[in-house]
């Protein structure tokens, strides 16, 4: 009560005193300050109850207004005094040792305002940028402190600074060796510091440049470097909730020099305190996204940021239940690594392993928004880190084991992270850690040789259909990346030489010759090995293969409208009459499928633009014809379940039948060849996605005519699918009634693809 009652007291007689010069001032409350500390036996009273905040207040306003009366860039008195008498030096020293209780706060608080309200350069001169590097060490030592929210503030303001000129991280970097061999001793307050005398040394007052900088950390820094918590939770919780330990890997040994900026920050973005971290975050993002290369280069590789971050992620990985429902990843609630507050108890959709789950996909999103945010150098080497440490060496067993379980749960995690990544660089490893980097047309003997890609093209035909379908999704959902490889390396580098084409040089007249209502010189399906079963004997299938329209010898492939109108017929009349049902249901006829087409082929030119396709097929002339034709690893898979869609459960066939229908959206001029042009001649054991369809309708063709009352059970199976209709008996066939009428709208939708390609094509 006392020391308030002369806090007031003072306050009134500098307000009667006459007024000092600005120097004289600002001596007058350093020196009350150092007064404090010498006549003071009682170091137990905080701070608050002494005159000590009032004093350095007072001080900042006058090193502000000295600087508001003298022109820009010019160093006034005061501030040469504090340079010279090495007051933060000194401030930082009574910081660390928290004398009285609560000082660490204040003067956390003096350093802040100084750099954010001083408009001249501070931090080049060595009696503050040494005394900030110092003060930088005691923040985020641990955690949940009463000064936590003056530490984040302090290092933000210090990143703020490095924003605005980054060749002044170079102050910030700390030369270990040097470190090491210069233990720093505990640091006595003696009278004489604290009066300010001249045995501390001189600063000149001038800036230096970054290379004078002597590299220096204290030794118990040093010691305290091994003890860094590696344990890691999301923004807004500790992972001490999860019980999970400390990962091997976190125990990194970085190289020569030490940011020590970003250790702390590092360690703050554990806080419990969720805004805390929040700005932590906010602050490693300033610092990677500095322009200066050199900058980028020492936070990569003199730093342990890129390490740390990823082993986080994978600690937040290996913390995920063994089993989480595909269904409960998939549609938790969008993550936004800055706005996580997840509640358990306000949470209605709960579900065991939310919390660890949504902690994951928090700080993933954080480290893809950092890369994406980063200068290239940085991007690239976190990117690369993030693949080797985690997408490597935690994801990739996880999707190459054999419990179905564990398959399903790590394809649905992968499935996220496909739809969640947004930066270019992380989105282009996370491509070559799922499909490889290899660009050279596949063989059947060498598609082993990216493991993971073989073994998740082969899950698309698991056994277990739940396996089948995430993995389709996760490749449906990866093909609507804006990444090149993605569909070079899973189709196109298959259809570069155009080999699945039969080149046979005819004349005008033989290219308009018909024969049997097939373009000359294309390969008779009896006589395919493909449709071997289709004999004779084979009534059904024979009608059935004169149905679709024959080419009149106005076929012509420089006429657009011709040649749209022929292919779409095709489609339209692959699936006989009485296999169809959707005339009986108002509202499903193949222009619906028109609007949709449209907009998501526009949507794939615009990803596809910067690519630089050609507008053409390639010259015949041009292409290795002779080779042999495989159709690549993928496309295999997609035609053998293409070619068993009377024989799957309706939702595989939903499935397999989007992935084609997407790819066929690819404004490239072979897959719209080898996927959409029902008339180009195939070389021989050669098949397109028309062939593959093409013998499908054969088979069912022969199978109708063993079920009676076909077409109304079809009618039914459709109204009830749409909700037309209740549920009621098992119908008989349920699964061939359901695979007829998925193939039915599927040739539709290819039809209104066609058409929307070539529409495109002919618009100038």
């Amino acid at each position: 009560m006392f020391s308030k009652f002369t806090s007031i007291l003072q306050h009134a007689v500098e307000a009667l005193a006459p007024s000092l010069p600005l120097q004289e001032d600002f001596v007058y409350h350093w020196k009350a300050i150092t007064h404090y500390y010498i006549e003071t036996s009682d170091d137990k009273a905080p701070v608050t109850d002494t005159n000590i905040p009032s004093h350095l207040e007072q001080m900042l306003d006058i090193l502000v207004q000295e600087e508001n009366e003298r022109e820009s860039g010019e160093t006034g008195p005061c501030m040469e005094y504090l340079l010279h008498h090495k007051i933060l030096e000194t401030l930082y020293t009574l910081g660390k040792a928290d004398c009285p209780p609560g000082m660490k706060q204040q003067v956390l608080a003096f350093y802040t305002k100084l750099l954010g309200r001083i408009r001249q350069p501070l931090l080049p001169h060595i009696n503050v940028h040494r005394p900030v590097q110092k003060l930088i060490r005691l923040c985020g030592e641990v955690l949940a402190t009463p000064t936590e929210n003056e530490e984040i503030q302090f290092l933000c303001i210090v990143c703020a600074k490095l924003k605005q000129d980054p060749y002044l991280v170079n102050f910030f970097l700390e030369n270990k060796l040097k470190a090491m061999s210069s233990k720093e001793s505990t640091i006595v307050i003696t009278e004489d510091v604290l009066k300010g005398q001249d045995t501390l040394g001189t600063d000149t007052g001038q800036p230096i440049q970054p290379e004078e900088t002597p590299g220096a950390a204290g030794a118990e820094r040093m010691e305290k470097e091994d003890e860094l918590p590696q344990q890691a939770d999301d923004l807004s919780f500790s992972l001490d909730e999860l019980n999970v330990a400390s990962s091997p890997e976190s125990s990194t040994v970085c190289p020569n020099q030490d940011y020590n900026l970003v250790n702390s920050l590092l360690n703050l973005t554990k806080s419990p305190d969720g805004r805390i971290a929040v700005k932590a975050c906010e602050g490693l993002m300033l610092l990677v996204s500095l322009p200066e290369p050199a900058a980028a280069k020492c936070l990569t590789q003199s730093t342990c940021l890129c390490e740390l971050l990823t082993d986080r992620l994978a600690t937040l990985y290996r913390a995920l239940p063994q089993s989480l429902d595909p269904l409960d990843i998939e549609t938790v609630e969008a993550i936004n690594w800055g706005l996580d507050s997840y509640s358990h108890k306000e949470d209605a959709s709960a579900f065991p392993g939310k919390r660890a789950l949504i902690s994951f996909l928090s700080w993933f999103d954080y480290c893809d928004q950092l890369i994406k945010e980063a200068q290239k150098i940085a991007a690239v080497a976190m990117a690369k880190t993030v693949r080797e440490r985690f997408f490597v060496d935690v994801m990739e067993p996880q999707l190459m084991q054999t419990s179905e379980i564990g398959i399903l749960t790590s394809t649905a995690l992968l499935h996220r992270i496909v739809r969640q990544v947004t930066s270019d660089v992380l989105l282009q490893e996370l491509v070559y850690f799922v499909l490889g980097e290899h660009r050279e047309p596949e063989t059947l003997p060498n598609i082993n040789r990216h493991p993971l890609r073989h073994r998740l093209i082969e899950h698309c035909d698991h056994i277990s259909d739940e396996i089948s379908i995430m993995t389709l999704r996760m490749f449906e959902h990866l093909l609507q990346k804006p990444h090149e490889h993605i569909l070079y390396n899973l189709v196109l580098r298959n259809l570069e030489e155009r080999n699945y084409m039969e080149y046979k040089p005819l004349c005008q007249e033989d290219k308009d010759v018909v024969e049997n209502g097939q373009i000359a010189g294309a390969i008779d399906l009896e006589e395919d090995p493909l449709f071997t079963d289709l004999s004779p004997d084979n009534t059904g299938a024979q009608e059935w293969l004169t149905v679709s329209p024959p080419v009149s010898p106005e076929h012509s492939k420089n006429d657009g409208k011709t040649e749209v109108h022929k292919i779409v017929n095709s489609f339209l009349c692959l699936v006989p009459d009485e296999a169809k049902s959707s005339y009986h249901v108002e509202g499903t006829g193949y222009d619906t499928y028109l609007r949709d087409a449209h907009r998501q082929f526009r949507d794939y030119c615009l990803i596809c633009l910067r690519w630089e396709w050609p507008g053409s097929p390639r010259s015949l002339e041009k292409c290795n014809l002779e080779a042999s034709f495989f159709e690549g690893h993928f496309l295999k898979v997609l035609f053998d379940r293409m070619g068993r869609i009377l024989d799957q459960p309706y939702d595989v066939n939903l499935q397999v039948t989007s992935v084609l229908s997407k790819l066929s959206l690819f404004p490239h001029p072979h897959i719209h060849e080898y996927l959409l042009d029902p008339y180009i001649n195939l070389a021989s054991g050669c098949r397109s996605l028309f062939s593959v369809i093409v013998r499908v309708v054969g088979d069912l063709m022969v199978r109708i005519q063993r079920i009676p009352d076909f077409t109304p059970k079809l009618l039914l199976v459709r109204k009830r699918l749409l909700g037309l209709e209740p549920e009621g008996p098992v119908i008989d066939h349920m699964t061939l009634l359901e695979g007829v009428i998925v193939l039915e709208e599927f040739c539709k939708e290819l039809a209104a693809i066609a058409f929307v390609k070539y529409h495109a094509s002919s618009t100038p």
